[in-house]
């Protein structure tokens, strides 16, 4: 209040010698403002006074002093406002402490123990040091995959990283698989998807499976397993059948149906439908010689171990029966085990007529979508016979749709999946396919030969064990094939010295080298592509796939023993 009062009486004092001598003060006045103009309004009142009573002016003499009264008064208030202010604890609040951005710690030190611990294992006689760290990286990278502390493809890149610089492979080694065909058939698998769901194509078929199938989540279920079936015998790449074809199908009828892992809305239907699909897709694949690429690598190899060829209908007629079985009855395991939230919906089928009516007709990049898709699949079913592989055929179909703009790039460059998928996939084919190279796999394979050797087992046991020793490996491998050129011919060779029928030894092992591909997300070409799509947690992935895996052994081993005999191949 002081302060307030001086500056007030200076006013009023200014204002009094303004009236007595106009003149000066209206000079004193532009001065000030020409002063204001290039140092600010409050100095160019000083400056102005300051002339003033530089010339004797006794009101700025005044003026001056009061100034100075109120300037000291202001500051004095100013500074007890300061003093108090900072003497309050409870204005000041202290800095949150930074949080933590990187991996998840805990995650990751399961990853590096699992490795350390391998590592620090004095390596088997007739095992190399470089292949033993390789199967400490190997593990490393695999637990880390499964407990996530990063993304899969950071961690397998970690992985493939820590391998190089251990001196374990080289650069060329550890990319050597982003050359190979399957991570990049999924790869495109996923772009196509994005045109196929982008163009609307995809909501449209899947309403029109609703409108038929869509009384319940049941029906729609077993209409994907059925039609990816029949397509089996004629498509021999898994990946692209399952990735180029049903992977968007089956996510289009997911989010058609109102179920997007994007929205939260994940197990209202999808969870369910996608682990089934991909399931079955393993049982499939194992039930033709052309259902899956590395097939007939199996059917050459037995012939070169027993001296006899297994046909194609030979093949196809002892899966049949316990591959029927296996696929009629795990979409309602998964029913029971791994319900979706909305099982019927009665509705359905009203309101994706209603739906259809509302897309029209199609529109032109939905005719392009479909064009570019038949082309595809096309040359997936008879390009072998022109020389056009299964990659070549996608990048048919992806070219197509870049042209013609229905996709554009940065889209595919923001398909994030896709490139993860890629990453990680290649990885562990990389380093999988190096630990056969430095004589692990071999290794193993004549390991478990001598052991079942020596323990002088009738064949029955000795083929049980034999076979689920083949089946559970394979989580030591990203690929059939690799699994297959590996150890097909050891233990189909193990099996025959032990007494078991050497026809139904070979058709075992080859149609368990595709349903061994249950137990993991990458396994087999049709796994990374469906648990890339975000719908079931990986710990839910790998849970699923050893109990199914258990199942389809019962099956295949129990009911497939007596088929076998009824229809005499052995």
């Amino acid at each position: 209040m002081v302060a307030m009062s001086a500056c007030a009486a200076a006013t009023r004092v200014a204002s009094a010698a303004r009236a007595r001598n106009p003149t000066k003060a209206s000079s004193s006045n532009r001065a000030g403002s020409t002063v204001a103009i290039l140092s600010g309004g409050s100095n160019a009142g000083t400056v102005g006074r300051s002339a003033r009573f530089q010339r004797g002016d006794p009101a700025a003499s005044s003026v001056l002093r009061q100034r100075h009264v109120c300037t000291s008064i202001s500051q004095r208030a100013c500074g007890k406002r300061v003093v108090s202010a900072s003497a309050t604890p409870a204005t000041v609040k202290a800095a949150a402490p930074a949080e933590w951005k990187g991996a998840k710690l805990k995650p990751l030190g399961f990853s590096v123990l699992a490795g350390l611990i391998i590592w620090l294992i004095p390596a088997p006689v007739g095992v190399t040091a470089q292949a033993w760290h390789l199967l400490a990286v190997f593990v490393g990278t695999i637990v880390g995959i499964i407990t996530n502390p990063l993304p899969l493809g950071a961690t397998a890149l970690i992985g493939l990283g820590v391998s190089m610089c251990l001196g374990i492979l080289p650069f060329a080694g550890a990319f050597s698989a982003f050359s190979s065909e399957i991570p990049w058939l999924i790869a495109l698998a996923f772009f196509l998807a994005r045109g196929f769901i982008k163009t609307g194509l995809g909501n449209r078929i899947a309403y029109a499976i609703v409108s038929i199938f869509g009384k319940s989540t049941l029906g729609l279920c077993y209409s994907l397993v059925f039609s990816e079936a029949l397509l089996a015998p004629a498509i021999p790449s898994l990946a692209a059948r399952a990735g180029g074809i049903f992977l968007p199908l089956t996510k289009a009828l997911c989010v058609a149906c109102g179920s997007d892992p994007e929205k939260g809305t994940e197990k209202k239907m999808g969870a369910y439908v996608m682990m089934t699909v991909f399931q079955t897709s393993c049982v499939s694949s194992g039930m033709f010689i052309t259902a899956m690429a590395a097939n007939p690598l199996s059917v050459n190899l037995a012939a070169a171990t027993i001296g006899q060829t297994i046909s194609w209908g030979t093949w196809a007629l002892a899966a049949s029966l316990p591959g029927m079985i296996c696929l009629i009855s795990v979409p309602l395991i998964l029913y029971v085990l791994y319900p979706p939230e909305v099982k019927d919906s009665p509705e359905a089928p009203v309101k994706a007529k209603e739906e259809l009516e509302k897309l029209g007709p199609m529109s032109g990049d939905e005719k392009i979508m479909a064009a570019a898709l038949i082309v595809t699949v096309g040359l997936w079913i008879f390009g072998s016979k022109i020389g056009i592989g299964a990659v070549a055929a996608a990048l048919v179909g992806l070219s197509t749709l870049l042209i013609t703009g229905v996709i554009t790039w940065k889209e595919c460059l923001a398909e994030g999946p896709a490139w993860d998928t890629l990453t990680w996939f290649a990885a562990l084919i990389a380093m999988a396919s190096y630990l056969n190279k430095f004589g692990l796999i071999p290794w193993f394979s004549q390991t478990v030969v001598q052991m079942v050797t020596a323990a002088g087992l009738a064949w029955q046991p000795a083929f049980l064990v034999v076979v689920l020793l083949y089946f559970y490996s394979h989580y030591m491998f990203a690929s059939g094939a690799a699994h297959i050129g590996a150890m097909y011919t050891a233990f189909l060779s193990v099996l025959v010295a032990c007494g078991a029928p050497p026809l139904v030894s070979a058709l075992v092992l080859g149609i368990f080298s595709n349903l061994m591909g249950c137990t993991t997300h990458y396994g087999i070409g049709s796994a990374p592509p469906f648990f890339g799509a975000g719908y079931v947690p990986l710990p839910t992935w790998w849970t699923i796939g050893f109990g199914l895996s258990v199942f389809y052994i019962t099956v295949f081993l129990g009911v497939g023993s007596v088929w076998w005999k009824l229809i005499g191949i052995y």
